[in-house]
């Protein structure tokens, strides 16, 4: 019991001191080893220029260890069986520099990954936007001039992600169309997309059940050419087809962008973004 209880403290003043400590390639990172699990954090080194903003994903960093550390311990407590000569859990979160707004909008990609001893390692996409000036996170509500749910904005929003995923998806799983291919696609996309049940309960018309947006990079320096969404392994494909990142232009948001949208969209997705 008392070496349990120095391991927990050990643990916490590790927790206490970072991200001014360990230092992994250039990214603020805790790293710590229990008899149940393997747990890390990492923050992009992109993201150092903001203090306020590191402080923040470093108290949630904290709060991800405590709280995967307390659900590995009750499973080793209760099924000791998987733990056998060494296995540990894994999880691993990290907060990747996405893009920065009009020297303000900071957008984040937050990648938390697991395996507990299932079939296959599990993966969590998520986003974050904060806003250096304010010092908070925020969410794109203030780019629209509505967004209330199943509103016009929302509808058309959610419309315009299922044909992104959908042509997305036909791309992956055909290849490139041909024209005349790629023309009879497009003649049944809204059938297509209307049966499919998987998008409809992914991407809804609200702004919260989108999907995790983040503002993408632009060929034009210092704005955004538009959303882009983050979707994880089994969100809207199977789990074999990985992660899928969508992208919508801004020239398609704009009969919808209030007078802050439209000052921060600008020019074209970078090549190099169409990646992802």
């Amino acid at each position: 019991m008392r070496l349990n209880v120095l391991c927990v403290a050990f643990l916490l003043v590790v927790l206490a001191a970072w991200p001014a400590g360990a230092q992994r390639n250039g990214t603020a990172a805790i790293e710590t080893k229990t008899r149940a699990a393997v747990l890390a954090v990492s923050i992009d080194k992109k993201l150092k220029f903001d203090p306020a903003l590191v402080a923040n994903l470093a108290a949630e960093g904290r709060r991800f260890v405590a709280k995967m550390r307390a659900e590995a311990d009750d499973e080793y407590k209760s099924d000791q069986g998987y733990f056998r000569g060494g296995r540990r859990y894994s999880y691993q979160r990290g907060y990747a520099f996405r893009s920065l707004v009009a020297g303000r909008y900071l957008s984040i990609v937050r990648d938390d990954s697991t395996y507990t001893g299932g079939a296959h390692p599990n993966s969590r996409l998520d986003t974050i936007l904060w806003d250096s000036a304010q010092k908070k996170r925020i969410s794109v509500r203030p780019f629209f001039n509505e967004t209330a749910d199943d509103g016009p904005t929302m509808t058309a929003l959610a419309a315009l992600v299922r044909r992104a995923v959908t042509i997305e998806r036909q791309e992956r799983r055909e290849g490139p169309l041909n024209e005349i291919e790629k023309k009879e696609f497009l003649a049944k996309l809204d059938e297509t997309i209307a049966k499919d049940e998987q998008l409809k309960e992914t991407i809804q018309p609200r702004l919260l059940k989108l999907g995790p947006i983040s503002l993408a990079p632009s060929t034009t320096a210092g704005k955004s050419s538009g959303l882009t969404l983050h979707f994880s392994p089994y969100d809207v494909d199977a789990y074999a087809a990985g992660p899928y990142t969508v992208f919508v232009p801004w020239t398609d948001l704009k009969p919808f962008l209030s007078a802050e949208g439209i000052a921060i969209f600008a020019g074209d997705r970078p090549a190099k973004d169409n990646e992802l």
